[in-house]
């Protein structure tokens, strides 16, 4: 490939590029197969001597799904890449192929809800034993690790709540080769966060979100180190999973555009949660960029950009006059997932089980998108108007009550 001082945008429209073997095509081909035919015998037994990286049978992938690979790998700074049918796909094969029964796990407590579920659930039942750590631990996990430690899943920033996580110090307490250090770094993506570089050992995309960016494909990417790489990679292949070539090509095309997409939706969200922080109506803003959240140290030493996600927490309100707010919105959609060119507002809920439950109010998570910054902060202002309204006179009545 190219020089590997290049900067991480031109890395963007570049790897996994090869145009002239498809004669000068700019972009990889969508290849769909399962059936790849031989001239002879001696050729089919050599396509036998490597299971990925070379055009073999369907379910190892297609010149689409490799070129995929080859570019998260190459924006990553990784070994290789295993594709996944999508994100908690991706969490859970990585998981399944570092860990045995007899083995112990220990996971953010502000993990993803799926992730959660699928460490409680079949993990455990598969004798996995699982503890939870509060996300601001820091160097202070030795203290959790085991003998039969073997995976340290962090995902940075936590889900719904937005603590980063300190990467360097936790691989710094851990470093027995026996355990592997694995992040899921969908929020920031390989253009504002490498995880690698800091002392991990795989890093996790829910590549439906930012890397594809268009909310219209399904995928998941674990990109890993040497060390770890032929275990995923053979778990993957050994239970079937891949993903299909059109997905790799939606991400392809995403990956293209992501760090102009992603500058337009960190100068947005930047915008945005500025302004919120000081409404009435709003307790406060998690979000990592900001000067005034507890990660931003963090943050700024880590991550070189933020995305559009954050999360709102509102002064105490009924929740009805919350879902009034959410309703009354005209531009932010109703609907899970983010990462696409749309506006997105949910109201969450997170679970915690050892780290302590510090928010007043209710929270939401918003994804700022591609539209104007201006029209999106109009559209939240008039509701936060209304809601903070709301909240007043309830608190009018509330005094007149106790007199």
């Amino acid at each position: 490939m190219r020089s590997p001082n290049l900067k991480r945008g031109t890395q963007l429209v570049h790897a996994g590029r090869h145009p002239a073997e498809f004669g000068g095509v700019v972009n990889t081909p969508v290849v769909r197969a399962s059936t790849v035919l031989y001239p002879d015998i001696g050729a089919y037994e050599r396509s036998r001597a490597s299971k990925f990286g070379a055009l073999r049978y369907g379910r190892y992938g297609t010149q689409t799904s490799f070129a995929l690979a080859e570019a998260m790998a190459q924006i990553e700074g990784a070994d290789g890449a295993v594709l996944y049918p999508s994100g908690l796909a991706a969490i859970a094969g990585v998981l399944k192929a570092l860990l045995s029964p007899g083995d112990h796990l220990l996971v953010t407590d502000a993990v993803y809800g799926p992730a959660r579920n699928f460490c409680e659930t079949e993990l455990r039942r598969n004798g996995i034993d699982v503890t939870f750590f509060a996300p601001g631990i820091g160097a202070s996990i030795g203290d959790l690790v085991r003998p039969q430690t073997r995976v340290v899943y962090c995902e940075s920033p936590g889900s719904l709540t937005f603590e980063v996580q300190d990467i360097p110090a936790i691989a710094a307490a851990c470093r027995s080769p026996d355990i592997a250090i694995v992040v899921d770094n969908t929020w920031a993506t390989p253009f504002f966060h490498r995880p690698l570089d800091l002392g991990a050992h795989v890093a996790i995309h829910a590549a439906t979100k930012y890397i594809v960016g268009h909310s219209d494909a399904m995928l998941g990417v674990a990109v890993a180190n040497e060390r770890h790489l032929p275990q995923i990679r053979d778990w993957a292949a050994g239970h079937g999973v891949l993903a299909g070539p059109d997905e790799c090509w939606l991400a392809l095309r995403g990956l293209r555009s992501l760090g102009a997409r992603l500058r337009q939706h960190q100068d947005s969200a930047k915008a945005v949660a500025g302004s919120l922080k000081d409404h009435p109506a709003v307790e406060r803003v998690l979000y990592p960029a900001l000067d005034t959240d507890s990660s931003h140290a963090i943050w700024s030493r880590d991550f070189s950009g933020a995305t559009g996600l954050f999360g709102v927490e509102l002064v105490n309100t009924s929740p009805d006059t919350v879902r009034a707010f959410v309703d009354s919105l005209e531009l932010f959609g109703i609907g899970s997932s983010w990462g696409g060119f749309e506006s997105l507002i949910l109201p969450s809920k997170p679970v915690r089980i050892t780290s302590e439950q510090h928010w007043k109010g209710p929270l939401l998570r918003l994804h700022i998108g591609l539209e104007d910054p201006d029209d999106l902060l109009d559209d939240l202002q008039r509701g936060l108007d209304v809601l903070h309204e709301a909240n007043c006179h309830d608190e009018r009545k509330r005094n007149v009550q106790h007199r």
